[in-house]
């Protein structure tokens, strides 16, 4: 028979408590509840390269361990100059400080987020800054000079680069390097040549998504890219701009969200067969140049790959909308904003003749969207039109402000007279929107997991 073993005195027994908790306890303050902390170093880099520059700095307070991981970690950084007046934000570091945080950051840097407000002093150090280590194998770049030139060695990091923003300067075509990695590409108040607009898209093997906001260039900006998807564009306000979009075989999206001076651009689309989403611009015939190759997208010249189309119009410019719908005879969805403002710039056009259909309605259109309805006379006579006449529609929705009553949708329906609805299989929806209507396709023109960049929850 055994001997029972002996126990342990009480301070015996709490010794050994404490010796089993201080096992779990690892280098990096671990507990038996911490389960951030069990994670691999890898997972943990991950997680601080993802946070912004000051939060990713404080989790070095953690532990010792969290320390080592924030100087090896792929580094966020964000610097942002400012008037004396205006306060950094808290999610970005003093132009000060970064020399310091690149010195003690022996890892390498994901982001750099550069914005100078055309200070000379922060303008020279940036060259350094860029010239360093740490931004050597930048995957993203957010650069703003307040108008100054490009710095040279700002695209020092280019082989490497999967995300690059480029804002507020002159980007001189002789210093454009290669860009075999890069997929998303946005172009913010940036002057350059058509040359070095044609260099730059040239130099970009994997690009995918392309946003050009008020670009400018001497001469129209020329699209040939065998791997862009999605482009969103931006007219130059007063002065008359052309997007040529010569060959894009993979091209879906075509965006314009802020397309203010629609009778200042031209689009032609020469080779675009994969297009199927386009807008919103302004539902004016005489002002928004559209060719699809030599000609003017027209109902002679129709546009059959495009399924889904944003209009911005008023409740009395039906006619201008029905005559674009002409061009797009296999259009499968339509959403159209109201703007009260564009009531003013009404101008004689031609008018809908029944005894010419519009091709989408009878046999393609299935789903309408207005956005910003108010319900007013106009606007229920628009919408009319497409309970009438929309033979295979299945759902359009009115966006309206505030909340809807069952009385009020109710009076709706009297008024839409949705008993004789061309398509019985047609079903009505009002939803209330509480937020302010935001630019359609605007966070999405580099979102390409979105299949609809108009829809909003």
């Amino acid at each position: 028979m055994e001997k029972e073993a002996p126990r342990a005195a009480p301070g015996e027994r709490e010794s050994s408590g404490i010796a089993a908790q201080r096992a779990r306890i690892g280098d990096c303050g671990e507990t038996a509840d911490d389960f951030i902390s069990r994670l691999p170093d890898a997972v943990l880099c991950t997680i601080i390269s993802l946070l912004p520059t000051k939060d990713g700095g404080r989790t070095q307070a953690l532990s010792p361990r969290w320390r080592r991981l924030w100087r090896s970690a792929p580094l966020n950084l964000e610097v942002l100059t400012r008037p004396p007046d205006d306060p950094i934000p808290t999610h970005s570091v003093s132009p000060s400080a970064v020399s310091d945080i690149i010195s003690r950051h022996h890892g390498p840097a994901r982001r750099f987020y550069f914005h100078c407000l055309r200070d000379d002093e922060v303008y020279a150090q940036a060259e350094i800054w860029f010239l360093s280590r740490a931004l050597a194998n930048l995957q993203e770049l957010d650069a703003s000079y307040g108008n100054l030139p490009l710095l040279p060695s700002a695209l020092r990091s280019a082989p490497t680069l999967l995300v690059a923003k480029i804002s507020h300067c002159d980007l001189p075509a002789e210093i454009v390097p290669s860009f075999p990695l890069l997929k998303q590409l946005t172009l913010l108040y940036v002057s350059i040549s058509a040359d070095g607009f044609h260099t730059l898209l040239s130099s970009c093997h994997a690009l995918e998504s392309l946003c050009m906001s008020q670009v400018r260039a001497a001469g129209c900006l020329r699209v040939s890219s065998p791997t862009l998807r999605s482009i969103g564009f931006r007219d130059n306000h007063s002065e008359e701009t052309e997007l040529v979009i010569e060959d894009a075989p993979r091209l879906v999206r075509l965006l314009l969200p802020y397309c203010y001076q629609d009778d200042c651009v031209t689009i032609r689309l020469i080779w675009a067969p994969k297009l199927e989403i386009m807008g919103p611009f302004a539902a004016f015939v005489s002002k928004l140049l559209l060719f699809q190759r030599i000609s003017p997208v027209s109902s002679a010249n129709s546009m059959h790959t495009v399924k889904v189309l944003a209009l911005r119009s008023s409740g009395d410019r039906l006619h201008a909308v029905l005559n674009i719908l002409r061009w797009f005879p296999c259009l499968e969805k339509l959403y159209v904003t109201f703007h009260k403002r564009y009531e003013m710039d009404a101008k004689h056009e031609p008018q809908y003749d029944p005894r010419h259909p519009i091709e989408c309605l009878q046999t393609h259109l299935k789903n309408v969207v207005f956005k910003l309805y108010w319900g007013n006379g106009k606007q229920v006579d628009f919408a009319r039109f497409f309970v009438f006449n929309a033979e295979v529609l299945n759902k359009i929705v009115f966006e309206v402000h505030g909340d809807y009553s069952s009385e009020s949708v109710a009076f709706q329906h009297r008024l839409l007279h949705v008993k004789n609805r061309a398509s019985r299989d047609a079903q009505f929806e009002f939803r209330s929107m509480h937020v302010r209507n935001k630019y359609l396709g605007d966070e999405h023109i580099h979102d390409l997991s979105v299949a609809d960049p108009f829809r909003q929850p």
